[in-house]
């Protein structure tokens, strides 16, 4: 996805105004960078961590090593639907990486990437705590369990068409 989140797409006065609910807790950082990323096409580059900053007085340090350090925050772009799959072997022991497959394949995109209309983004991510469950995935905050490939391309069908939110 080519489009980069910066000054000029992103309305960095409100992204102030959120930061300057949070002034004075520095601690209420996560709740800041899940509202700012929110407006700021699901990603909070340079920019907007530097006004973030501004308001709030937290180090510009500290939120890009807290942007970088949680999967759920990006400094780069990503696609309206976050696709997330687990990584650990135990995901993978019971198939995950034959839905992974069929979900790249599917959209045309390796993990890491974003599909060219902006729709979605394919991520690797750690253990998303559903061992029993798996091969799971998350997309945006919706869970998904017990997939197989067929079933996991169907769901990603049903997102392009909208019928999913």
């Amino acid at each position: 996805m080519q489009n980069q989140c910066s000054a000029s797409s992103v309305d960095l006065t409100q992204i102030a105004a959120i930061a300057a609910r949070y002034k004075n807790e520095p601690d209420q950082l996560m709740r800041i960078l899940f509202d700012v990323q929110k407006i700021a096409s699901n990603a909070i580059p340079r920019d907007v961590a530097a006004v973030v900053s501004g308001v709030t007085g937290i180090p510009e340090a500290n939120i890009y090593s807290f942007i970088t350090f949680y999967a759920m925050f990006s400094t780069k772009p990503r696609g309206k639907y976050v696709v997330r799959m687990c990584k650990s072997a135990p995901c993978h022991v019971v198939g995950a990486a034959e839905v992974a497959a069929a979900i790249g394949d599917f959209l045309g995109i390796a993990p890491g990437e974003t599909t060219s209309d902006g729709l979605f983004t394919l991520e690797f991510c750690e253990c998303i705590g559903l061992c029993d469950t798996s091969p799971a995935i998350m997309v945006n905050d919706s869970v998904y369990t017990n997939l197989t490939p067929q079933a996991a391309v169907n769901l990603m069908q049903a997102y392009q068409k909208g019928g999913v939110q």
